[in-house]
């Protein structure tokens, strides 16, 4: 069912979000297929991010002006001149500017409280650019967060944890994020002592992105699940 245009920020923040779900989408797990999509020998394409979370990439639309803020035009005449992680860091800053425009032509008419609101909602989460960099970068876990989990681990007492994470299981990805992880058993990967704890999760905020993990030590943990998802630090048991 549509939830027509956004007014409200709550209804401007779901659509963003949606938005921004599915360009994520386009720049990590499909990305081969949007890479073959955006074929240089093609006329001038956009990447859009849809209000349903989905992603497109097709030509800018002929309506002038259009109903909303266009993409970057012709994103594929750069994907053969340059790496292809640049190329998607490319598109992802372009795609960031896309986003916040949408965003903020929706609440032009808000009242500057409102406005401030969008803002902050929308730096909770890691920019498109951020992400994408991130995935790149063979550097590993940021120092605080290690810290941060290694204070966690020494009061974690003997939660169960494996070498590997079992063979029935898969590597959760940004399509999986929704309500139906409640619930869920998992594995997360720890690079500071290289094991997989079994861990079930209690809780997703969509809002966030952060998922509640307890361990079977009873120890309990909050996650930021783009984080994780780019780290390929947690696996999902599928049997």
């Amino acid at each position: 069912m549509s939830r027509g245009i956004p007014s409200s920020p709550s209804d401007i923040i779901f659509d963003w979000e949606q938005r921004r779900h599915g360009l994520l989408l386009a720049l990590t797990d499909d990305e081969e297929k949007f890479y073959r999509q955006c074929d240089p020998e093609r006329e001038n394409l956009c990447l859009y991010g849809e209000s349903n979370g989905t992603w497109s990439v097709d030509l800018p639309v002929e309506e002038v002006p259009p109903e909303l803020p266009e993409p970057c035009l012709g994103i594929n005449f750069a994907r053969d001149g340059m790496a292809r992680k640049d190329w998607l860091r490319l598109v992802a800053a372009h795609s960031d500017a896309w986003l916040y425009s949408v965003c903020f032509f929706y609440g032009a008419k808000l009242r500057a409280p409102d406005r401030a609101q969008l803002f902050h909602a929308m730096n909770q989460h890691s920019t498109l650019f951020e992400i994408i960099t991130e995935r790149y970068n063979k550097k590993g876990m940021p120092p605080q967060r290690a810290r941060e989990r290694r204070e966690t681990v020494m009061g974690m007492g003997k939660a169960q944890a494996a070498d590997a994470p079992l063979a029935t299981g898969r590597l959760l990805t940004y399509a999986d994020v929704g309500a139906g992880l409640k619930g869920r058993q998992a594995e997360l990967f720890w690079p500071d002592d290289k094991l997989w704890y079994l861990v079930e999760i209690i809780g997703i905020n969509m809002k966030t992105r952060s998922a509640k993990i307890t361990y079977t030590s009873g120890e309990e943990e909050e996650l930021k699940v783009d984080e994780i998802i780019r780290e390929g630090h947690m696996s999902l048991i599928t049997q």
